[in-house]
């Protein structure tokens, strides 16, 4: 495929040191060569981002005054990356104007300080859209609209932003859309504005992360204990730890650092200046600890990060899966922790049939040690020696009837199971009133 590309994309792609293309970067650039609109599925660490960005270098003309190629991505912090990423095209194209749109920009300004009009936009779809209907932003001419992260997209309910600005264009561009998953609400919008697509589904064995699943059992610590008791336990050289909300990630932050344990801030709620900075410290990898929220756990491409810790699971659960993608990237081995309490059991088991493999360990005065695995079913011991079993094993044979010894079997399994319920029964009863207890010893704590 590389022979059939321009000097000028064989450039960009040399410059970026890449050896050779991955398996989405080759079906995208067949298809997009052709024209045709794609939806490439393939997970975090396939190289989707310059799966269309080798695309754009093909089409772009520095020559044009007109904007070519708009490209959406939910987040502020992953339009950011792409924007770095791009970065290198202009050291091929040096007139080239890329224009990044994203929180924190004015929105009147950041089109109009430019003398000529951006030939790429990189932006979130709430900001291209507010420029798009203040006629800041022209795309009469783009040829090339690219969505990226399209279910987190459709999840924060972006689309409709994106929508506002396609059923308004005079021109139907050239669509690329990328995503981890195909969520059925997607439907609509393909069926929409795209034309035959072509649907990619990428499996790169090569390229799957080398991920190890670790269960933490919190017991009667927080979340955060929990976190800064394991720390001493493993030697990172970047370790991603996840909060699930922006207090919670302010309070591990707050907790590290009161425990001169450096570590860098990023979520949502942070200043936009502030998000940048974090971002531009996390990729110089300054930093050992990253307490992040789930904002980070899409898209946030970091070689480094050798760990991952997760205090609790996401309110989405396929949201683990993007957090832990976060490691074992570009063929190496990673570990994420997964820190639970007894309520997160029934998702843990969930994420068990889904393919997630855990094993369970605790850190005890320096060892790690093997722990209960709540993903692995325990053996419900009944006692056999009971005296229904004795006297059917031990029954009289005053007369041997037809298929005798299979009726006598069939009565003793009977008794097992009517046994094994009856012992199951009590053990609910149990866990109810240990339940209950432990929500009156809460209340009485409040």
């Amino acid at each position: 495929m590389k022979a059939d590309l321009k000097d000028t994309t064989l450039k960009f792609i040399e410059l970026n040191r890449f050896q050779e293309l991955t398996k989405v970067q080759e079906e995208v650039l067949k298809y997009t060569s052709k024209g045709k609109d794609v939806i490439a599925l393939s997970k975090t660490g396939t190289g989707k981002t310059h799966a269309y960005l080798i695309p754009v270098m093909e089409m772009i003309n520095p020559q044009s005054d007109k904007t070519q190629v708009v490209i959406s991505l939910p987040t502020r912090e992953l339009a950011y990356q792409v924007f770095q990423n791009s970065k290198l095209m202009k050291e091929v194209f040096p007139d080239l104007r890329i224009q990044l749109l994203s929180g924190g920009t004015d929105k009147s300004k950041s089109i109009k300080k430019m003398d000529k009009a951006p030939h790429i936009v990189i932006g979130t779809p709430g900001r291209i859209k507010d420029l798009f209907v203040s006629n800041s932003l022209r795309v009469d001419f783009v040829q090339m609209f690219i969505i990226d992260e399209a279910d987190m997209t459709l999840e924060f309910g972006f689309l409709e932003d994106i929508d506002v600005v396609f059923s308004h264009m005079v021109k139907n561009p050239e669509l690329l859309c990328f995503s981890a998953t195909f969520p059925e609400a997607l439907n609509s919008f393909v069926k929409k504005y795209f034309s035959n697509p072509k649907i990619i589904r990428v499996e790169d064995k090569k390229r799957d992360p080398k991920i190890s699943h670790v269960l933490v059992n919190c017991k009667h610590k927080s979340y955060i204990e929990t976190m800064y008791d394991i720390l001493p336990g493993f030697n990172p050289y970047v370790c991603l730890i996840f909060a699930n909300s922006k207090d919670e990630a302010d309070e591990a932050y707050a907790y590290l650092n009161e425990r001169n344990i450096k570590a860098l801030l990023i979520h949502g709620g942070l200043e936009a200046r502030d998000r940048q900075k974090a971002i531009k410290d996390l990729q110089s990898k300054k930093y050992t600890y990253v307490i992040a929220s789930d904002v980070a756990s899409r898209g946030i491409d970091i070689d480094g990060i050798s760990h991952v810790i997760s205090m609790g699971l996401p309110q989405q659960l396929q949201f683990y899966m993007h957090r832990a993608g976060r490691t074992g990237r570009n063929e190496k081995d990673g570990i994420c922790y997964l820190l639970y309490k007894e309520t997160d059991i029934p998702d843990i088991r969930n994420l068990n049939k889904k393919g997630i493999n855990f094993t369970a360990k605790e850190y005890k005065k320096g060892v790690w040690k093997e722990a209960n695995n709540p993903t692995k079913k325990k053996e419900i011991k009944v006692d056999l020696n009971e005296k229904e079993i004795v006297k059917q094993l031990h029954r009289k044979k005053e007369k041997v009837k037809p298929n005798y010894k299979k009726k006598k079997n069939q009565e003793i399994e009977k008794i097992k199971r009517k046994k094994r319920r009856e012992f199951i029964q009590s053990k609910i009863k149990e866990e109810r009133k240990e339940r209950y207890k432990k929500k009156q010893r809460e209340k009485s704590d409040d």
